[in-house]
């Protein structure tokens, strides 16, 4: 018999900037309910994101996102961090309902796990990595623009923490209006201290 394979699309959000949490997202799409517009999360407009996260979150047969925090990102590298959000995104996944509902009633079913990227993180299911998946397989573009989205919405909330750094224009990315207010506001706890702008503030106070 042959086997059937669920694809869970695996892809992370937030490894560039200076601040906050890095994301990752889990999707296994419903071949039956096919969502019209997945692309790439980075290659769409952040309403358009925000429409499709809430199709994703409505018809996936499954989704889940993890996040790895400051202190892990700092205490491990953005790497290893991103790739722990990853495991996480995925156990959580393999581990829902809906998913192991699905496994026992197929006997011949299969689940394989296809990352973004070329790193693959260390899960026991079977896994593959993809460059620039999330422009080629569309559970992976789901995943990428829950992802984005949930890390969207993180760094608003840390907007209303901390309202001198602008976190709400720039996300956290080292733009030269975040630089400047870093510069002048200093390090908030939510800064990545491993990154060399925000490593160079603290060594030179």
């Amino acid at each position: 018999m042959n086997q059937f394979q669920l694809i869970c699309g695996v892809d992370e959000a937030g490894r560039g900037p200076l601040a906050g949490a890095v994301y990752a997202a889990a999707v296994i799409l419903d071949p039956e309910k096919p969502i019209q517009g997945l692309a790439d999360s980075k290659k769409l407009s952040e309403k358009m994101r925000d429409a499709l996260a809430l199709e994703i979150k409505a018809h996936a047969l499954a989704w889940s996102i993890a996040y790895s925090t400051v202190e892990e990102i700092d205490e491990i590298n953005i790497l290893q961090a991103s790739l722990l959000a990853m495991k996480r995104a995925i156990e959580a996944i393999e581990a829902s309902e809906s998913v192991q509902a699905r496994l026992a009633g197929m006997q011949s079913i299969q689940l394989l796990v296809q990352v973004d990227g070329n790193q693959r993180p260390k899960i026991s299911l079977p896994c593959e990595a993809i460059v620039k998946g999330d422009s080629k397989v569309q559970a992976i573009s789901a995943a990428s623009i829950l992802a984005k989205t949930a890390r969207d919405a993180a760094l608003y909330e840390l907007d209303q923490q901390y309202p001198m750094y602008g976190f709400a224009q720039h996300k956290g990315y080292p733009t030269a209006a975040h630089i400047a207010l870093l510069r002048q506001h200093g390090v908030s706890p939510v800064h990545r201290r491993s990154y060399a702008p925000v490593r160079a503030l603290i060594e030179a106070n």
